[in-house]
């Protein structure tokens, strides 16, 4: 199977191209950045596709990561996917980051448990906490940082992602420490096209995956409360 995967939630523009038959990544490309990702993307994804010798229309498969992360960044991957995927006539699927972020760790059959975990902001985290075997403990979930750090009670877990430092430096001082922090600002790509390979495209859709609503809402009509219609 040839993947296609794109990723552009968090802080990072990312592309890799994956051939499961031959067993690994045959092209890749990551550039670290918070803003610029819609003019990055598409002269990073044609450099990708033409160091992996494949065509477009050779790909079985186009991945995308669905978020939690930045609400514009995301967007700009997830259109990319769609519309390269609706050009190609193939099938797109989404993977969140929380998973890919874990994904490297569980695969190894740590004892450890692994929380991904995401900064949201305002003192919350999005986070999910899986068993070392990848059992689910912590359904992926937005949480004051208090919250998260309770999952101590689980034991010294692997901590991953780009508020794995953030949880690190709040955990409780009468609790297990954790046993690994990998702060890290986004997926590794690769791992988002295993991912992709992975799942069911009907049951991992390409859309925006919230957790909460974005912060960013319509403003209000100061007389009616209710949201000011469009400027015509």
């Amino acid at each position: 199977m040839l993947i296609l995967a794109i990723d552009t939630a968090l802080d990072a523009c990312a592309a890799a191209v994956l051939d499961t038959s031959a067993g690994g990544v045959i092209a890749q490309e990551s550039q670290a950045m918070k803003r610029g990702h819609a003019e990055a993307l598409m002269p990073l994804i044609a450099r990708v596709m033409k160091a992996s010798g494949i065509a477009f229309a050779a790909l079985d498969r186009v991945a995308a990561t669905t978020g939690p992360g930045s609400f514009t960044g995301l967007r700009v991957g997830l259109s990319a996917a769609r519309g390269i995927a609706l050009a190609a006539g193939k099938p797109v699927v989404g993977v969140t980051t929380l998973t890919a972020f874990a994904a490297p760790i569980v695969s190894e059959s740590s004892e450890h448990p692994v929380i991904s975990a995401v900064d949201a902001r305002h003192e919350h985290v999005y986070f999910q906490m899986l068993g070392g075997d990848g059992s689910s403990l912590i359904k992926a979930t937005v949480a004051p940082i208090a919250e998260a750090v309770a999952a101590s009670r689980f034991g010294a877990p692997h901590l991953v992602g780009n508020a794995a430092k953030i949880l690190a430096d709040r955990w409780p001082a009468d609790a297990p420490p954790p046993f690994k922090i990998d702060q890290q600002a986004a997926p590794d790509i690769a791992w988002v096209a295993w991912l992709g390979a992975a799942v069911n495209p009907e049951s991992s859709p390409a859309r925006p995956y919230y957790l909460r609503a974005p912060d960013a809402k319509p403003p209000k009509n100061p007389l009616s409360g209710a949201p000011q219609p469009p400027a015509s």
